[in-house]
């Protein structure tokens, strides 16, 4: 169905997303209707459908855009050139960028279950292109001799999910500002990376 065009439309859309994105946190994609995303922004249910086909669509843009913003952002950070200070890099940027997305952040990880095979597979795509980021850089670290994991793809996984395990708990004005929050997973994950592994 064609989308509204017009100020209206740069208006309520973002309304619409904003309203979805808040629902979808807070009771789960299955649980929210059209009806009570329509009634959060003040409009009729069926003026969604003037921007959205559906609730998969809705779900998909806003998985989606998070990706490519994701993608985007970590595009523009000035890289140091030793591997340890791109890596110290990437750890306290995906801390940063995600603490100030926390629905943004529950419903990509959460909600994939509920997407279309073909919409996750463009989703999937996105996630394994910031996934070979962290991969690359470990790589590097690795061949340049001050990176020590036994293998890359798991270490990827293993720091992956637990800078993102800050959003569970971390809330702004916190006993932790944000700037020492970086700087205490950084020890964890560079003691992670570099120090002797422990024999099974």
């Amino acid at each position: 169905m064609a989308r509204k065009s017009g100020s209206h439309s740069e208006i309520t859309r973002p309304r619409i997303r904003d309203a979805a994105l808040r629902l979808f946190a807070r009771h789960g994609f299955a649980a929210v209707s059209m009806r009570q995303i329509a009634a959060e922004v003040g409009v009729q249910a069926g003026a969604i459908y003037l921007y959205f086909e559906d609730k998969q669509a809705l779900l998909f843009e806003l998985m989606d855009t998070h990706m490519d913003d994701l993608l985007a952002a970590w595009e523009a950070v000035v890289l140091p050139e030793d591997a340890l200070g791109r890596l110290r890099a990437f750890t306290r940027f995906h801390i940063a960028y995600h603490v100030e997305r926390p629905d943004d952040v529950f419903i990509a990880y959460m909600e994939l279950r509920s997407l279309t095979p073909g919409n996750f597979a463009v989703i999937e795509t996105k996630r394994r292109a910031y996934e070979r980021i962290l991969e690359d850089l470990l790589e590097a670290g690795r061949a340049d001799g001050v990176i020590d994991v036994e293998d890359v793809r798991i270490t990827t996984m293993a720091l992956i999910a637990m800078l993102t395990g800050v959003n569970t708990w971390y809330r702004e004005g916190g006993r932790l500002a944000r700037e020492r929050l970086e700087r205490i997973y950084w020890g964890m994950v560079e003691r992670m990376i570099t120090g002797a592994r422990v024999p099974a």
